[in-house]
């Protein structure tokens, strides 16, 4: 049992960043890749970013490529969601969430998922 706790979320203009950190418990953090996702009101659930249990390897959504950044420190049990020039569009709720097994942008390959954590980006 992994237990994931979001935080970092809040209010930025457009334009500015914010750093989203997903803090991990239980079993063996390095044993899992980690994504992120998001959600908007009234859309479903999309994948935003993955890393690898190592952190070698990376993914991302196109629309995020180039301004967010996924990486993860396997000693503090963390991974962290970088986001820079932020629009209005990724207004969203954000979970972080861990598969066991290789890195994904598919949800139904994540086995753990987090409460979420609120990101509004106003215009």
């Amino acid at each position: 049992q992994v237990q994931l706790v979001e935080s970092g979320g809040g209010l930025v203009q457009a334009g500015g960043s914010l750093r989203l950190s997903c803090t991990a418990s239980g079993r063996a953090f390095s044993s899992y890749a980690m994504g992120w996702f998001r959600q908007a009101p009234g859309k479903e659930r999309e994948f935003v970013a993955a890393i690898s249990w190592r952190g070698g390897t990376t993914y991302y959504a196109d629309s995020v490529k180039g301004r967010f950044t996924i990486s993860r420190d396997n000693a503090k049990n963390t991974v962290v969601l970088q986001m820079n020039s932020l629009k209005p569009e990724d207004t969203a709720v954000y979970y972080c969430a861990a598969n066991f097994g290789a890195a994904s942008l598919q949800i139904r390959d994540y086995d753990y998922w987090g409460q979420g954590t609120q990101v509004t980006v106003s215009s």
